[in-house]
């Protein structure tokens, strides 16, 4: 099921070649920056990718690195992006360098944003779940802004979509702006050869996790079939490659590009994500790491909802590269059963065993299922929430 009425956009520039990093001061130069701003974290500084990122700079003469900033947590708050907006305008930047995973993509986004409207405090535009501000009734963002992904999985380097833990609310919340997206992502696959095992396997979940979504959504079409479908290929068939063979390149490569490919298909097709609506409450509730949320949930959600995902378990076979003969039951079944043989193939996790949940806690993740933005695309049963949960606890 597809449709004929669609916008897809893929504003950012794709530069996919190892050691790519090196050519970031020649392209701010042509995107008219003068000073950059580096925004990273203390993972990545500890192993040495600041001081490498920083020497790129040296004797440039058009564009100055004017300051770093790695005080940027893995799930990132609000108040991170508030301390990240002050920084970056105590060194009067006016244009970012984002190297790292999706948190700190993310939070980039967030003040690259902050710059455009000229605020402070980004929980102003997030509060009570989200913001949008999408085309054509958006204006363009003027902030230069390079991103160099560190993980293969978020896709957040293309995606005009970026989620904050707003701390005040205790919800994940979600801003989507036309053009939020980096204008150049550089995908170097060397620099994602220190990923540990979990990392790479976590956030490999998490992109095929938006090849999937984007694959079954309502909203889905030729585009975003083409990106989602090949983008799942690619994570099933690199994944153990990477996981085998951590210094494989050209493994890493093709798991940065499924993840930019599957975040293009997924934002270009936004219409029912019941699994990550459902990985929003369990990574703001129990701080659960978003990747391997989705690892769980994945198939969890699949199997609770067969009447959103059966009328496209055809598309979702070709994808895994599963038999499609027999009636749309049989695929599907054949599509779950794939998908835990997958994971169990990768170790991956399939039930939140290391965190522990009370009624409580519990209660509290089915109403941020409610609440979160995701909820609208498309809206689940209190029973099928609570079967959901138990299943995945």
């Amino acid at each position: 099921m597809t449709t004929n009425n669609f916008n897809f956009q893929l504003k950012t520039i794709v530069h996919a070649q190892e050691n790519g990093s090196e050519n970031i001061p020649s392209l701010f130069a042509r995107l008219g920056a003068k000073r950059v701003v580096m925004f990273s974290d203390k993972g990545l500084e500890s192993l040495g990718y600041v001081e490498k990122f920083s020497a790129l700079f040296t004797g440039q003469q058009a564009t100055q690195l004017v300051g770093v900033y790695t005080d940027i947590a893995p799930d990132a708050t609000c108040e991170n992006i508030n301390s990240a907006i002050r920084f970056a305008k105590s060194v009067d930047a006016d244009a970012i360098l984002s190297v790292g995973g999706g948190s700190v993509i993310d939070a980039s986004k967030g003040v690259k944003y902050a710059f455009h409207k000229q605020i402070d405090d980004i929980r102003t535009v997030i509060a009570g779940g989200g913001h949008m501000d999408v085309w054509p009734n958006n204006e363009d963002i003027q902030v230069p802004h390079i991103a160099v992904p560190t993980t293969a999985g978020t896709g957040a380097e293309a995606s005009p979509i970026a989620v904050f833990y707003n701390e005040h609310e205790n919800i994940k919340a979600s801003l989507v702006a036309s053009g939020l997206e980096a204008d150049i992502a550089i995908l170097d696959p060397t620099v994602t050869t220190k990923l540990p095992a979990h990392l790479t396997r976590s956030t490999a979940m998490d992109a095929l996790t938006h090849a999937v979504e984007a694959i079954v959504s309502p909203m889905s079409n030729a585009f975003t079939d083409a990106y989602g479908i090949q983008a799942a290929k690619l994570i099933v068939e690199n994944l153990p490659v990477a996981l085998k063979e951590p210094e494989n390149l050209t493994a890493r490569g093709n798991l940065l590009q499924a993840s930019t490919m599957a975040i293009s298909a997924f934002y270009s097709s936004l219409g029912g994500i019941p699994i990550h609506n459902c990985a929003h409450a369990f990574g703001a509730i129990s701080h659960i790491p978003h990747g391997d949320a989705n690892t769980v949930l994945m198939p969890v959600v699949i199997e609770a909802l067969p009447e959103f995902y059966m009328p496209n378990a055809g598309k979702l076979a070709q994808a895994f590269s599963v038999d499609t003969s027999g009636s749309d039951e049989m695929v599907y079944q054949r599509v779950l059963n794939f998908l835990r043989n997958f994971q169990d193939s990768v170790g991956a996790m399939q039930r939140f065993n290391d965190w522990s949940f009370d009624a409580e806690a519990k209660l509290n993740i089915a109403q941020a299922i409610e609440k979160d933005i995701c909820f609208q695309f498309y809206p689940m049963s209190k029973q099928v929430i609570e079967h959901i949960i138990e299943q995945a606890v």
